[in-house]
């Protein structure tokens, strides 16, 4: 039995969580206001800098001679983690 490297893993998610939110905004752009799209618009959202504390979303280094500038931010919904769950359940099966 063949062993998948992790960068096959992680790529094969993050393509079904991606996937998934493509489709979330479709619904979202489909359905009419309601509770409905209410749900599907329902998410969390990570970044970077909110760990720091900064509100901008940019973590920023200045150093005089160069400026650095930093920036992640990760949003999740309910369709992305419906994504994430199929392409867990097709990698399971695509040896």
């Amino acid at each position: 039995m063949k062993k998948r490297s992790w960068g096959y893993i992680t790529l094969g998610l993050l393509v079904g969580a991606l996937l998934g939110s493509l489709f979330g905004s479709l619904i979202n752009w489909l359905l009419p206001e309601g509770v409905v799209k209410d749900f599907f618009n329902l998410g969390v959202s990570f970044d970077l800098a909110g760990l720091v504390g900064n509100q901008t979303g940019v973590i920023v280094i200045d150093l005089i001679i160069i400026t650095v500038k930093f920036g992640l931010s990760i949003a999740f919904n309910i369709t992305s983690f419906i994504g994430l769950v199929t392409a867990y359940y097709f990698l399971r099966f695509f040896r």
